[in-house]
């Protein structure tokens, strides 16, 4: 591979080392191998579904983990703008008819008066157009109501970061994800009177974010009587991947030089790595709905965090005896969690101190599964890991050999799939934090068809956050109700019930 000095300055400038470019064109050339799978998981195998009164139990196991003086940090991924929200509005305002014509913008504009941002779109329209929605839709001005949305002299939606959208409307005004997930953060993650949240956000979108959260904060801190810790954080530049023409050879830009390309979520890692805290909870930013319904979620997050906070003081109370000296008695009790309670499968029947402390003393994440809607979203998974024992997993699509009858099977008739919605574990049983890094399947990346500048080109994505970067933690799904998960992928999702 031909890199020039100017390529290899490139790629220094961005903290990226040689090999790992070597290691990532080689990736782009040859794809990522599939997973082998063992089944899909399913309630009673990999699923806990706990009934009412082992829920009152891990959320009592919750609150007095919290009231033990533990950090507790609440980690938003919000760097994605809501470009992709708004696709079916910058088609229409590209179209070549101007009325609303596809279901899609029929619906938005039949029921536009129902959107939280409503109030805001017609000021923009009020000072660009000198004219309001209504006026302008009346004589069947539609575009300049899109535009005004979507543009950088109107609202600016189209490029803005979804956290910062109006998405609920209340009698004191709308609220954005942003402000969701700090009132979350208030009720669920918060210990000794303080809530941390971390928002991971694009370099281009920082500053406003920041200057969002300063101006809104102290309101939610008087409501809800708690002290906001709250920290920021981008993806690193190091973390990006070279660009591939579809030969496999570096693509690059009109000037000549490399095009690097953010690699994903999987990327965001590194920021984990960096948070202190005993217990991460992790949701993505556009998972939020209104007051009204937030007891559903909250009283859920407070389940999966007291079974992680019950199953971890297990693993440490089983960490300890082995560093004393197991006998063959508590070796097999031992084995029997690790298989029953943590769902990890040995290879063969070595089972020794040495494999029980290798399965015990790492990463946990304990994870909201709910029953499969046919909503996009990673699977639920047994599969077989590098070592050839099995475990839980989080799986893409695009990580499973469609062509293999069996795992098709396994794929298409999953009984669930997984929101988001985890709460991690990051430090060990001598309370110092885990290397997460280390714990990543750096074989389970994914490739995308990507263009620019009408080429084509392979964009390689580093291993999902909740896939291949925690491929080697401990894992337990449950059951969550399906109440609790909300997204809006699209801004026609905003006038489903649970956003209204």
């Amino acid at each position: 591979m031909n890199l020039s000095e100017k390529d290899l300055k490139q790629i220094a400038a961005r903290g990226i080392s040689q090999e790992q470019i070597e290691t990532q064109l080689q990736q782009a050339a040859t794809g990522f191998p599939f997973l082998r799978l063992e089944a899909a998981a399913a309630v009673g195998r990999g699923i806990v579904a706990p009934n009412a009164q082992e829920r009152q139990q891990y959320e009592q196991a919750w609150q007095q983990y919290k009231a033990q003086g533990r950090r507790v940090v609440k980690f938003v991924p919000a760097s994605g703008a809501a470009s992709r929200m708004f696709k079916n509005m910058f088609a229409f305002v590209d179209a070549d008819y101007s009325v609303p014509t596809t279901d899609f913008e029929k619906k938005f504009f039949n029921d536009i008066e129902k959107f939280a941002f409503y109030d805001a779109l017609d000021a923009v329209c009020q000072k660009n157009e000198g004219k309001g929605i209504k006026a302008l839709m009346a004589e069947g001005n539609y575009k300049a109501v899109a535009a005004n949305m979507l543009s950088k002299e109107g609202l600016n939606y189209g490029q803005l970061p979804k956290g910062m959208l109006l998405f609920h409307q209340y009698e004191e005004g709308p609220r954005t994800p942003m402000e969701e997930h700090l009132v979350e953060g208030a009720l669920y993650a918060a210990s000794n009177g303080q809530a941390h949240v971390h928002f991971t956000v694009s370099h281009e979108h920082m500053d406003f974010f920041k200057q969002k959260v300063a101006e809104k904060a102290a309101h939610y801190e008087k409501k809800y009587g708690v002290t906001f810790d709250i920290s920021f954080s981008e993806q690193k530049p190091s973390t990006d991947t070279i660009a591939t023409n579809p030969d496999g050879t570096p693509f690059r830009e009109a000037d000549g030089s490399l095009l690097f390309r953010p690699g994903g979520h999987g990327a965001l890692i590194e920021n984990l790595n960096e948070i202190d805290a005993d217990v991460i909870f992790i949701k993505n930013i556009d998972n939020v709905v209104p007051d009204r319904l937030k007891d559903e979620t909250v009283e859920w997050k407070q389940v999966i965090a007291g079974v992680l906070v019950t199953l971890q003081e297990q693993v440490f109370r089983y960490l300890n005896i082995l560093d004393r000296g197991a006998s063959q008695d508590e070796l097999n009790e031992m084995a029997a969690f690790v298989e029953q309670q943590l769902c990890c499968q040995p290879k063969g029947n070595t089972v020794d101190a040495d494999y029980l402390r290798r399965k015990l003393n790492r990463p946990m994440r304990v994870c909201g599964v709910v029953k499969n809607v046919g909503e996009p979203g990673g699977g639920p998974f047994l599969t077989y890991n590098q070592d050839g024992t099995v475990s839980l997993q989080i799986l893409e699509s695009s990580q499973i050999d469609t062509s293999n009858a069996d795992y098709q099977k396994m794929f298409t008739e999953g009984t669930h799939f997984n929101p988001v919605d985890l709460v991690c574990a990051v430090k060990d049983y001598k309370g110092q934090p885990f290397n997460l890094p280390q714990y990543v399947d750096k074989s389970t990346g994914f490739i995308s068809s990507k263009s620019k500048g009408g080429k084509e080109l392979k964009a390689l994505e580093l291993p999902g956050l909740w896939n291949g970067a925690m491929s080697d933690w401990n894992t337990v799904f449950v059951e969550v109700p399906l109440g609790t998960f909300n997204p809006v992928k699209t801004v026609n999702d905003l006038l489903r019930d649970q956003h209204q």
